[in-house]
């Protein structure tokens, strides 16, 4: 059981007063979820973030008068420390690549299952990213085309192993563990073993967050 002090205070900003009400009955039950606020404007979210302790917050980014991205820069001003969990009918490369320079930790499409989103907002509340899958291509492909230039690493820190970098790059690369086996010539299952430790050696959730890893430090 979660206690007390371990639970984290969200705030909804979505003008859809339907779809607010929704995501509060969703996240109502949630055991990791201390108190939820809701805001219909950006402009309503400032006051409630000015005078509450806000952990996380999920923002649309179609809100009236001041847009969702221009929230997100205004109240990491505030308070940089909230995380956000973008949430958006819109796929938009320059929307996803603004709302992640704006300081978003998360991107998701609205019809992303329920269960799922609660699962994101644990993810992040834990200090992960996560990308909607439909925008992977967009993230890795703005890292690829920036490089990062000043975030360098030690080529050893997380001690991967030949074959593990190997198959890192061909992650980079959007291949599939099917796909990877194939080019290796090795089985599924070894390539998902691979997979699994390489993760764990990151310390990342999935393969889009070890991909966008690897392309920002120059693992790869």
């Amino acid at each position: 059981m979660v206690t007390e002090t371990l639970k984290s205070n969200i705030l909804i900003v979505e003008d859809h007063e339907l779809t607010r009400f929704g995501l509060k009955t969703t996240f109502s039950d949630v055991d990791f979820i201390k108190n939820i606020f809701e805001a219909g404007s950006a402009e309503e979210a400032f006051e409630i973030v000015k005078h509450n302790n806000i952990d996380i917050i999920i923002m649309d980014l179609g809100l009236p008068e001041t847009d969702g991205i221009s929230a997100i820069q205004k109240i990491k001003i505030l308070k940089p420390e909230i995380k956000f969990v973008v949430l958006t009918s819109h796929n938009d490369k320059k929307d996803v690549l603004n709302s992640l320079k704006a300081g978003a930790n998360a991107y998701c499409s609205k019809d992303i299952n329920l269960q799922r989103l609660i699962e994101v907002v644990s993810s992040v509340l834990d200090g992960a990213s996560w990308f909607d899958p439909s925008i992977a291509n967009i993230v890795l492909g703005a890292v690829t085309t920036t490089q990062m230039n000043d975030c360098t690493v030690d080529e050893n820190k997380y001690n991967l192993t030949t074959r593990e970098r190997q198959i890192l790059k061909l992650i980079t690369e959007g291949m599939s563990n099917v796909e990877i086996a194939k080019q290796l010539f090795v089985s599924v299952n070894t390539t998902k073993v691979h997979v699994a430790s390489i993760l764990q050696k990151l310390e990342v959730d999935d393969r889009l967050q070890a991909a966008i890893k690897a392309l920002k430090e120059h693992i790869v």
